[in-house]
């Protein structure tokens, strides 16, 4: 088995160089609790690049304006198509911030109107390894009340052959998991685990 490798979308809009520690927080995470192979390099690939498609799991983030050029969008459109899983996190999580407005635009023109649709708390994404019987968990930034003031109940997602292909967060999971794995230890609860069923997720379904 190949080891995984945490592969990063770069875009040509907006700011795709998001939670420098992420990464390597969740790729502990999954040396820690699986048996997972990993890399424990984070790589970074253009959309517009033929290694986009390598990568069975790929993370895209930002703040700002998300507005894929026509080669990004047909790019991005047959790796999910092909099988690929994108992970989608928006910074502000704010459903009225630019990054959401937009990337929810990119989404319906990339796939359609309607195709973003919201996922049921039942989901086997939230079974896949550790079981979140309420659904996605909630951040501390959500509960600071920052960005929209809300907690989001629900996570999005495009669904290919009954597989999700696109996962969208409004929760901010970038920043809340962006810190030194070695500070872990600090946590009543090591709030990487939804990552851990997001990656083997993307991995085995």
């Amino acid at each position: 088995m190949k080891p995984f490798v945490f592969t990063r979308i770069q875009y040509t809009s907006g700011d795709w160089d998001t939670d420098q520690r992420m990464p390597s927080n969740l790729l502990h995470s999954l040396v820690e609790y699986t048996t997972i192979p990993v890399d424990q390099k984070e790589q970074v690939v253009q959309l517009s690049s033929p290694d986009l498609f390598k990568s069975p799991f790929c993370y895209l983030s930002g703040h700002k304006l998300v507005e894929f050029s026509q080669h990004e969008r047909d790019q991005f459109k047959r790796y999910v198509q092909n099988g690929g899983f994108v992970f989608v996190d928006d910074c502000n999580h704010d459903i009225d911030g630019l990054f959401a407005k937009s990337f929810e635009q990119e989404m319906d023109r990339t796939f359609g109107p309607k195709a973003l649709q919201k996922i049921p708390n039942n989901h086997p994404i939230y079974t896949t390894f550790f079981k979140f019987p309420d659904g996605p968990p909630t951040t501390s930034f959500e509960l600071n009340g920052w960005g929209d003031d809300l907690v989001h109940d629900y996570l999005k997602a495009i669904t290919v052959n009954e597989r999700i292909g696109v996962l969208y967060s409004n929760k901010d999971y970038g920043c809340e998991w962006d810190y030194d794995f070695r500070n872990k230890r600090f946590l009543a609860e090591d709030n990487t685990k939804f990552g851990v069923n997001i990656i083997t997720y993307a991995l085995t379904v």
